[in-house]
């Protein structure tokens, strides 16, 4: 087991969906970096309910590889590279996704 996995744990999808995984969780945190979650005015990056387009996106993909319990997963992982602020940000975004935050 890697020191990583030892630290986070895995992720809760088949071995298959691994690498996409992964490559979906930095996505996240570039775009939590250099966008956030959320915006005051829509447009752009944001849909009408100010929320980024592409993390909805990203978290509506998560949640068809391993629903509920992969997105709580990417939550767990986010907030330690940008904090609990964020992480709320990203939850709220998520609103509706599949059977999140319903």
């Amino acid at each position: 087991m890697s020191i990583f996995q030892d630290l986070f744990g895995s992720w809760p999808c088949s071995p298959d969906n691994r690498p996409e995984v992964d490559k979906l969780y930095r996505q996240l945190v570039q775009i939590g970096k250099r966008d956030g979650f959320l915006s005051e005015r829509p447009g752009g990056l944001f849909n009408p309910q100010c929320r980024n387009i592409e993390a909805r996106q990203i978290g509506q993909r998560l949640y068809t590889i391993g629903s509920v319990p992969l997105l709580d997963r990417v939550m767990q992982k986010i907030r330690r590279p940008l904090g609990k602020e964020l992480s709320s940000h990203l939850e709220y975004c998520w609103a509706e996704t599949g059977d999140w935050l319903k």
